[in-house]
């Protein structure tokens, strides 16, 4: 199974609060990691386990089944630390 073969698939993100497709989810943790609400977002769509277990090596999957979510402010600003990151290298 391609990385990728889901990439397609959008849905609203209830951490950005708009439509973002899988690669975004895929790509956006920390360091491009997967998103550590991917499972929770993804599995009315498709075998979300199936494809991490793939892609994810056995201690990045166990990290990502025991990550507990951050407290939503703390969130935001990670994410605008990153937004501002990428604004700067372009």
């Amino acid at each position: 199974m391609k990385a990728d073969v889901y990439d397609h698939f959008e849905r609203r993100c209830p951490r950005l609060g708009h439509r973002v497709g899988f690669e975004y989810c895929r790509t956006c943790g920390p360091e491009g990691a997967v998103c550590p609400k991917t499972a929770d977002c993804w599995w009315e769509y498709f075998d979300i386990v199936a494809w991490l277990r793939v892609h994810l090596t056995e201690a990045a999957f166990q990290k990502l089944a025991a990550a507990r979510p951050q407290p939503k402010v703390l969130s935001l600003v990670e994410l605008i630390a990153q937004a501002k990151a990428r604004n700067s290298k372009q």
